[in-house]
């Protein structure tokens, strides 16, 4: 399957033989789910072994943006880094020998193809994607046991893993909410499964798991974590909202109410007229548009090609359409059109409203999309869609 093929059915891509419906209906938060496929080289063309190390020798890493992890013994970052706190390549590669893993987080924030993968898939979830790369060598484990704090796909790239699924000791945990050693009793692994090249698996937030590599190859996959927004920090924000409205939302606490002879029923007199009002003037809609235009514009903008064509807008009669995955919402604001969009918000006069709902509707457009316009500003505008990325040139 090619990149392309992966832009336009990124669900497929992850998740055949299945069906996305079966996935959403009995997996999705759920359970862990599998797809073994006879298809090792299927998520080559995001990552390789050689791109990784092309990128270890060839740039410059700030702390943070490499780790190594060795579940036994342990190892730390004075162990491949500088007193500077930048990595130690030869240190890196000596440990790596050593039965180390070598972490690469968010590499989709400066690997072009990772970064349309994720954008990808955002654009269909609406939710933050980012990815974790791991590079394991043969006969290691990175992690110890533990559950993670979101959803992730992993996508096995080289090599293979035996991974064990153990109990969810805590259904859907809070961002943030991390694992705790000791916390929780491991126990006994409730499904084994080994994970080849091509095949992908899906680990629900709070589900126990642990893997290490298997065989005598080494192994690189890619961990695609899901940050969603839940049910809890809408209503947190509908909260907000009412209180906004109603002062008695805002008044303090009653007096005294840490003291140990303090009487509870009038504060539980006043919380349930209080939820009464909650219940009566919470607002689906302001809240709900809100954490779409907070999710729009949280995207990374894609530009690519902005610059090497720079002068694309000023060549006559030239069609634009709107570029794949971009994420939008149209909005007024006085005398001015807003597209609120990755990175923000870009703004046109109110007469090039027309040509715009031409482009967001799919359609193409060109100068003679704004009739409405005068020519300098049909130029600004075409040049502003084009460089915010919202426009991709016909070619």
């Amino acid at each position: 399957m090619s990149d392309q093929q992966w832009m336009q059915d990124v669900l497929g891509y992850l998740l055949d033989p299945m069906k996305p419906e079966e996935f959403f209906a009995d997996y999705h938060e759920k359970k862990a789910f599998v797809a073994h496929r006879n298809e090792p080289g299927r998520y080559r063309p995001l990552l390789s072994i050689q791109r990784i190390d092309d990128l270890i020798s060839g740039m410059d890493f700030q702390p943070g943006t490499l780790d190594m992890a060795r579940s036994d013994p342990p190892i730390s970052r004075a162990d491949y880094s500088f007193e500077s706190g930048m990595i130690d390549r030869g240190a890196v590669a000596r440990n790596f020998q050593q039965g180390a893993t070598i972490v690469l987080p968010q590499l989709h924030q400066v690997d072009p193809t990772l970064a349309g993968f994720t954008r990808s898939i955002e654009s269909l979830l609406s939710c933050h994607v980012q990815t974790n790369i791991y590079l394991t060598p043969p006969d290691a484990q990175g992690f110890k046991t533990h559950y993670d704090d979101h959803d992730v796909f992993v996508l096995q790239v080289e090599g293979s893993k035996s991974w064990r699924l153990y109990d969810t000791p805590v259904e859907n945990p809070y961002r943030g909410e991390g694992f705790q050693p000791g916390a929780h009793e491991v126990g006994e692994p409730v499904q084994e499964f080994v994970l080849h090249a091509g095949e992908c698996a899906y680990v629900p937030r709070g589900l126990m798991h642990d893997a290490s590599t298997h065989g005598h190859d080494v192994s690189l996959h890619i961990t695609v974590g899901l940050i969603v927004k839940t049910w809890a920090d809408l209503m947190l924000e509908v909260v907000s909202e009412v209180a906004l409205r109603r002062p008695e939302f805002r008044r303090a606490l009653p007096v005294g109410f840490a003291q140990p002879e303090y009487d509870r029923s009038h504060a539980e007199a006043q919380f349930k007229s209080l939820v009464a009002a909650l219940a009566s003037e919470a607002d689906l809609d302001s809240s709900f548009d809100l954490f779409v235009d907070n999710f729009i514009r949280s995207r990374t903008p894609n530009t690519r090609g902005t610059i090497v064509n720079f002068d694309t807008p000023t060549k006559a009669g030239q069609r634009y359409r709107l570029r794949p995955l971009v994420p939008w919402r149209l909005a007024e604001d006085g005398d001015e059109i807003v597209i609120i969009t990755a990175g923000g918000e870009v703004r046109f006069p109110a007469a090039a409203e027309p040509g715009l709902q031409i482009l967001l509707d799919g359609g193409d457009i060109s100068d003679s999309s704004f009739p409405d316009l005068p020519e300098d500003q049909v130029q600004d505008t075409l040049k502003k869609l084009f460089a915010y990325g919202l426009s991709t040139p016909v070619r």
